[in-house]
């Protein structure tokens, strides 16, 4: 069903051309949308009208006008005077609202099928089935956005986006929950992570700095067929989730860049539990001071140089070196010796996930 703001806006658009009013009401004699204050007095005349045979009619000099969609009576539209111009425009006007009806159930229609796409709800063969009746391209490349806040999700913010990609035929924006925008994006053939760095960008800079800061965008790999999109939709969820754990400085993240987060994401919480009891004991990473922590991680930045680290602390070399043997004391581990220092890596980020999960309970 048309918006009545979209109602009201094409009318209004019709009048300033014809500098004819307008109105268009339901079945039940609302009025829905107009350019003239006195349309709510002739809504007594519509259910007669519903009623009647004609298609069109002259009512106290408005002209009265029915929309139709696919055979099933919609609104009545009327059209203020009785002379053969306002009849004229009175149908041209029915019918743009009459093709609009069409327009937006067949966009409805593909914003269901794209839903239960990305949500593994359709059998293999409705998916080609559903995509061919809809005149949806199956073996193009694809990928999906997906873009959340993390605030309540703006009303306007899901009309925004469409503003900005839905001129393109070939791209879906739909929301399947209350905090997330989805873009399905069709793409060329041989496009880089720069030009998908860039389309995440742009879509983010479509908003306000103040809004665009409560954002993240993430989006999965490229996919040849229209079957795997739902995969795509499922790596930009992760990438979204793991980015919020270990990239918390970024707003932006790509599922190809996740990197060791992306196999951390996957451990069940028991066995995390059970590999920081052998890393670390009773201990836990916080219960280090803030000195520690930044110590290590700046020594983690600097690759394990000592030199460039203790120059970027400000302190003495040696004073370094106290830090690291004070630290290898109380967890045997040596952060100058590689296998040490990715144990003590994977460690704090095996931490930071538990946390973050613990954060979800809540």
């Amino acid at each position: 069903m048309i918006s009545n703001q979209i109602l009201q806006s094409t009318i209004e658009g019709l009048k300033v051309i014809s500098r004819i009013d307008l109105c268009v009401i339901d079945l039940e004699g609302n009025v829905l949308a107009t350019t003239f204050a006195e349309a709510a007095e002739q809504s007594a005349s519509v259910l007669p009208f519903v009623n009647s045979p004609a298609d069109s009619q002259v009512v106290q000099d408005h002209q009265f006008f029915k929309i139709f969609d696919e055979h099933q009576l919609e609104y009545v539209l009327l059209a203020q005077g009785s002379s053969d111009d306002v009849y004229m425009v009175g149908k041209m006007a029915a019918f743009q609202i009459q093709n609009l009806l069409t327009a937006y159930k067949e966009r409805f229609d593909k914003d269901n099928f794209i839903k239960n796409l990305l949500l593994d709800n359709l059998l293999l063969v409705d998916i080609y089935n559903r995509a061919k009746k809809l005149h949806i391209d199956t073996d193009v490349c694809r990928v999906v956005f997906l873009l959340e806040v993390d605030d309540e999700k703006e009303s306007s913010a899901l009309e925004n986006v469409r503003s900005l990609l839905g001129s393109k035929s070939g791209d879906f924006i739909t929301a399947v929950d209350e905090k997330s925008i989805i873009v399905v994006k069709e793409l060329g053939k041989n496009t880089s992570n720069a030009e998908m760095d860039r389309i995440a960008r742009q879509i983010l800079e479509s908003f306000g700095s103040e809004k665009r800061d409560r954002m993240h965008i993430a989006y999965g790999t490229i996919v040849q067929e229209i079957k795997e999109v739902s995969r795509s939709y499922k790596e930009a969820r992760m990438a979204l989730d793991v980015g919020k754990i270990f990239f918390s400085d970024r707003n932006m993240i790509a599922y190809s860049s996740l990197g060791i987060g992306r196999l951390i994401y996957q451990l069940p919480i028991p066995l995390c539990k059970m590999f920081i009891k052998e890393i670390f004991g009773g201990k836990s990473p916080d219960d280090f001071d803030q000195e520690t922590l930044t110590t290590i991680n700046k020594f983690f930045e600097n690759s394990l140089n000592v030199s460039e680290t203790s120059r970027q602390l400000y302190i003495h070399r040696n004073t370094l070196v106290y830090r690291l043997d004070k630290l290898q004391k109380s967890t045997g581990l040596d952060l100058r010796i590689f296998e040490d220092a990715i144990t003590f890596k994977i460690a704090l980020m095996v931490v930071k996930y538990m946390r973050y999960m613990e954060s979800l309970d809540y």
